[in-house]
């Protein structure tokens, strides 16, 4: 050790260490703050300053090695194998593009969808009467499902945007080729709904050219064809699959088929036979069965391929989609997919990721202690100022009256407090839905009124564990296309948990507004019942007392005296209150009706009548308030 690094674990002046070494062998001139002194003179200034010496080995913190698994570097190009497209169908709410797919493919997908709306990617491979094959993306339209678009764009060649005619350019087809333009990926116009009253495909281009969107008719490189994918052939449909080929043709595309896979997850979920799978297209390398696979977190054996139908297939070369089971875990939507040697190597993969991610957390929650441990001391400090100068009694006094501050809440006060916050579960089929809801769920903006808590989300049917947390949180359970098995409704029934499921998702997103809007007070509206305008003053004698009386004309509806009045002067109201005496003639009345006259006086007797004054006889209601959280769509 230096001189200066002992003064300072001693906590003592270099004068102190000086002064311990006099009388001794050391050189005290030659002696700097910064050299080096042996072990010998560090135990003697240590003995000298009556303090005890422990020795403790220096940790060394174990440096882990990096296990990740990385793309390969690219391929040589001439090793390279011409492969199909891969096609992005993107484009705004029920614009026809699942409609344009099933013309393809000769099938019935849309016919099948809840509410007729898209809400997964689909991906299928078409093979066209040339022989050309390609693999179709459909990505939904709705305004929820942009992080599934994104996805859609990122890992596509080519994007066909589906405009309707009659409807044009649209919120979701603004963010459609923005997501294009992000991935740098070229774009393929497809006017669909031609065959419309009303259909202006003309229009629709023109509008497009404010997006930087300039279609060959303008001088611009975007392909545009005019479709209708109702009609019984499938109008200009091939001519659409041949602008696709063609484009394809010039991008040149080709990739490397042999060596290990990679690939990109394009969805996941939970299969009750199955286990977890995923949906995925191949980037590079062939997949077989029997091959180790990395995506995310989790690991795979592959244990069984099949295509979009269904069917059990052998392997999977790029630019093919392929369904994926064997994971252990479920990965997410997202998550590149990589191919290694073993199941150990796999493992290896599996622990460094989760290390990453753990040390990453550790960081974060470091950064969060410190900021609590800063509040602390400073309300430490405040409260040692607050208490520092004054006599112990009166502490002692102040102190317990703090106490009796924060007794605890009343079960009145704990109820009131538990019904502003809504505590929810969500189950979705697959991950790419519930990552949709949960992205909705970022974009609430209303916690002053009643707090949303997500306690839990994931993949699969509604499970008795879910119950169970629903129940301890006091929260509500929300499906996105799953099943809840009788044993659970029954089980969740008896908790008193409810369970709400949906088959799609704006449904979802109403309920919970409804939800949440039962949560808030109700607010109170005022109903005039009658209106009476003040036509003399004077005032009767009461017993000692004077009291004021308005003579009055019911101009529109009725005056009850049970009700609750109001006096306006000049459009300002002046009181809020219930009358004490009304009066017809000289017999007291209950009602007045239109036209009829009347005296009154007010059960707060300071208050002035003026000729000209309004008096308005109302009712409050109660009416349920509403959530102002407005998610966008």
């Amino acid at each position: 050790m230096t001189v200066e690094e002992l003064a300072r674990v001693m906590e003592k002046d270099i004068d102190c260490i000086y002064e311990a070494l006099m009388n001794t062998a050391i050189d005290l001139d030659s002696l700097e703050a910064h050299s080096r002194l042996d072990e010998v003179w560090i135990k003697e200034v240590i003995k000298k300053a009556g303090m005890k010496l422990k020795w403790s080995k220096l940790k060394q913190d174990k440096v882990r090695e990096n296990k990740d698994a990385v793309r390969r570097p690219q391929a040589d190009p001439a090793l390279l194998t011409p492969r199909s497209p891969v096609v992005t169908i993107m484009g705004h709410v029920d614009h026809g593009k699942t409609t344009l797919l099933d013309k393809l493919r000769k099938t019935q997908v849309a016919a099948m969808e809840a509410g007729g709306i898209t809400q997964h990617i689909g991906a299928f491979l078409v093979s066209l009467p040339s022989g050309e094959k390609i693999t179709f993306l459909d990505t939904p339209g709705h305004a929820a499902f942009s992080a599934m678009r994104a996805r859609g764009a990122q890992v596509t060649d080519i994007v066909i945007l589906v405009v309707a005619a009659d409807d044009g350019v649209m919120k979701q087809t603004v963010e459609s080729i923005q997501h294009a333009k992000d991935a740098q990926v070229p774009l393929v116009l497809a006017i669909n709904k031609c065959d419309k009253a009303g259909a202006d495909p003309e229009k629709v281009k023109k509008e497009l050219l404010a997006y930087d969107v300039v279609c060959e008719d303008y001088g611009g490189d975007v392909q545009a064809v005019h479709i209708s994918a109702l009609t019984v052939n499938g109008d200009n449909l091939m001519a659409l699959a041949e602008a696709t080929v063609a484009l394809a043709e010039m991008l040149e595309l080709k990739a490397d088929f042999t060596g290990p896979v990679e690939g990109t997850v394009i969805e996941s979920f939970t299969d009750k036979g199955r286990g977890p799978v995923t949906t995925a297209i191949i980037q590079r390398g062939t997949l077989r069965k029997g091959s180790i696979l990395v995506a995310g977190k989790s690991w795979a054996k592959v244990r069984l391929m099949f295509d979009e139908n269904g069917k059990t297939i052998h392997e999977a070369c790029p630019s093919m989609p392929v369904g994926i089971v064997g994971w252990r875990d479920l990965p997410s939507a997202g998550d590149e997919i990589l191919e290694v040697e073993s199941e150990p190597r796999a493992r290896a993969v599996v622990d460094w990721r989760k290390y990453e991610l753990e040390q990453e957390k550790n960081k974060e929650d470091l950064k969060i202690i410190e900021e609590k441990r800063k509040e602390h001391q400073e309300a430490h400090q405040k409260a040692r100022e607050k208490y520092g100068n004054i006599h112990w009694k009166e502490r002692s006094f102040l102190k317990y009256q703090e106490r009796k501050e924060l007794k605890p809440l009343k079960a009145k006060e704990k109820e009131e407090r538990d019904s502003h916050i809504l505590p929810i579960i969500i189950k979705g089929d697959v991950d790419g839905s519930v990552e949709a809801i949960v992205n909705i769920m970022d974009t609430y903006d209303a916690s002053h009124e009643c707090e949303l808590e997500l306690v839990h989300f994931g993949v699969g049917d509604v499970s008795e564990n879910d119950v169970n947390l629903a129940e301890t949180f006091r929260g509500v359970i929300y499906g996105f296309n799953v099943n809840v098995g009788n044993v659970i409704q029954k089980s969740a029934a008896k908790k008193g948990v409810k369970i709400k499921l949906h088959k799609i998702i704006y449904h979802l997103i109403e309920d919970l507004q409804e939800e949440l809007s039962s949560r808030l007070p109700c607010t109170v509206e005022e109903h005039p019942i009658g209106e009476a305008s003040i036509l003399a003053t004077f005032s009767v004698t009461e017993g000692k007392k004077k009291v004021p009386v308005a003579g009055c004309r019911v101009q529109k509806g009725q005056l009850e005296k049970q009700k609750k009045f109001k006096l306006i002067r000049n459009g300002d109201v002046i009181w809020k209150g219930s009358l004490s005496s009304l009066k017809h003639h000289k017999d007291d009345v209950s009602i007045i009706k239109t036209g009829m006259d009347c005296g009154l006086s007010l059960s707060e007797e300071k208050i002035e009548f003026k000729v000209g004054d309004e008096i308005i006889c109302y009712e409050e209601k109660q009416v349920p308030a509403k959530t102002s959280w407005d998610p966008g769509f």
